[in-house]
């Protein structure tokens, strides 16, 4: 795990014991758990490791086998064993937010730091667990939403949460209208992965000129999903436009060679609000509106929140997916 990532970690979950862990964890050190866990971990003869006994009232890390010393391994061996420990039936548990979600967010980040072939065992498993109570599961399942799939969540991961959604939808203790849900989030965040050819759609300009995303000659194209009236647009559109990097590469366009373009994209109704604020968006863009909200009618696009923002390459293929507008702008002030 990167030490920004483990700093971030610290300064927001200060649970002592489990920030010990996971740092001692991340340089190679053995840690020693605790009297109340060495108490109720016998040996467990045939693994040459401690048994990891369910602790009934709190959250308890599981002991890393000291043999196990290389971090890439022992971060391997706490996803698998992160919630050994944890009474999965305890509902009381739910009602302290505090360190449940705290033992979670220190889980995904775990995730962070093991192989991407290693997430998808790891959340099976985990779920397998909280199936031992429904209301648990839903409680997990809810969590996981919340900071892998709400667009405002820092630590939103589409690779984990579509890990997670595979088997929401199949889990045999939710309600057949929260699988529904989980359904519907599964097919929508297939759409447009990176890597992927971005759908395309016919866009219309101010002066009533149609044409195609797939039309637009550009190495490379930076896609905004926007609303005039929107203020995080209106943020993250002077932001971009006040970009040193991108100030430069659009400098780099000549009649020859085109580097970069900006597409704004209305997706709602109302054209002529739209169409009055026009001068509130910078000239050099391509600024156009969905006269047809295919879009929004067809979901063409998974926009959650706006603004939705893309990096597309000369192919259309997704290189940036709902990303930041400063992820954006490290991506273009790469580009020569």
């Amino acid at each position: 795990m990167p030490p920004l990532i483990i700093m971030k970690i610290i300064m927001k979950h200060r649970n002592f014991l489990t920030t010990v862990f996971l740092f001692a964890l991340f340089i190679g050190v053995s840690c020693t758990p605790n009297k109340k866990a060495q108490a109720e971990a016998p040996e467990n003869e045939e693994q040459g490791f401690e048994a990891q006994s369910i602790v009934p009232d709190t959250f308890v890390l599981p002991t890393v086998p000291a043999v196990i010393t290389q971090p890439k391994a022992r971060y391997e061996y706490l996803s698998t064993h992160f919630w050994d420990r944890f009474d999965f039936t305890n509902r009381n548990l739910i009602g302290d937010d505090n360190f449940l979600e705290q033992a979670l967010v220190d889980y995904l980040a775990v995730l962070r730091s093991i192989p991407p072939q290693k997430v998808s065992p790891s959340v099976v498993y985990t779920l397998k667990k909280a199936e031992a109570d429904s209301v648990m599961y839903a409680h997990f399942a809810k969590f996981f939403e919340k900071y892998l799939h709400d667009p405002n969540s820092p630590v939103r991961n589409e690779d984990f949460y579509i890990a997670i959604l595979q088997n929401l939808v199949k889990s045999p203790v939710l309600s057949d209208a929260d699988k529904s849900k989980y359904n519907f989030q599964l097919e929508m965040v297939f759409k447009n992965r990176v890597g992927k050819i971005a759908t395309d759609f016919t866009f219309t300009t101010a002066s009533g000129h149609k044409a195609t995303l797939h039309s637009l000659a550009s190495e490379y194209l930076l896609m905004i999903f926007f609303d005039p009236d929107c203020p995080s647009c209106k943020e993250n559109i002077k932001y971009l436009n006040e970009s040193q990097a991108i100030q430069h590469a659009l400098s780099l366009n000549t009649p020859g060679r085109t580097l970069l373009t900006i597409v704004t994209v209305y997706t709602e109704g109302n054209v002529g609000e739209w169409k009055a604020k026009l001068n509130n968006l910078p000239g050099n863009w391509i600024n156009v509106y969905d006269a047809e909200r295919a879009i929004v009618n067809k979901k063409l696009y998974d926009i959650r929140a706006i603004p939705t923002i893309y990096l597309l390459n000369k192919d259309k293929i997704v290189l940036q997916k709902d990303v930041t507008a400063e992820m954006a702008e490290s991506f273009i002030g790469q580009l020569r």
